[in-house]
């Protein structure tokens, strides 16, 4: 296996998608914010400091999925047809689910763990002033589909 963002010299370069074909690509990610219960309550029932978290933290995903190519070097830019972030609230944590589609010549898993990442850093945010020690963890691919190297589904 090559990496592909290296130039004959051991130089990064971004990989020339010129002559790929243009398909269907949809990626899911994952992360979750782990937080006393007391901070999920405040979630829960509006009651942050700084106002509705979750709509914020999605917002924030929602951004950051269309700027990926911005924050990460090598990252080509999309033109994205869909992204969706979600979140579950638990006992002890935020679990955030994104969703990221476009046709285009290369895949999407970075837009989906970028927006994943960014809602859980909106979230820690959103609700430092009443906890300080969240933990963000678990930010992984969960599933992409389209292209070369066709599905991929993480097994639990």
């Amino acid at each position: 296996m090559e990496l592909t963002h290296i130039n004959e010299q051991g130089r990064a370069r971004m990989v020339d998608v010129t002559q790929k074909e243009i398909t269907f690509r949809q990626a899911e990610a994952e992360g979750r914010v782990r937080m006393n219960p007391e901070t999920v309550e405040l979630i829960r029932t509006g009651g942050a400091p700084k106002g509705d978290v979750l709509a914020v933290a999605q917002v924030a995903g929602i951004m950051a999925a269309k700027r990926t190519h911005e924050l990460i070097p090598m990252c080509h830019p999309l033109r994205l047809t869909a992204v969706d972030i979600s979140f579950t609230l638990e006992e002890t944590a935020v679990h955030i689910r994104s969703q990221v589609k476009c046709r285009g010549e290369t895949g999407v898993e970075m837009e989906a763990l970028t927006a994943a990442s960014a809602a859980a850093l909106t979230i820690y945010d959103m609700c430092k002033a009443v906890q300080r020690d969240m933990e963000i963890t678990d930010v992984r691919l969960c599933r992409k589909s389209g292209g070369k190297t066709g599905d991929y589904v993480k097994e639990w």
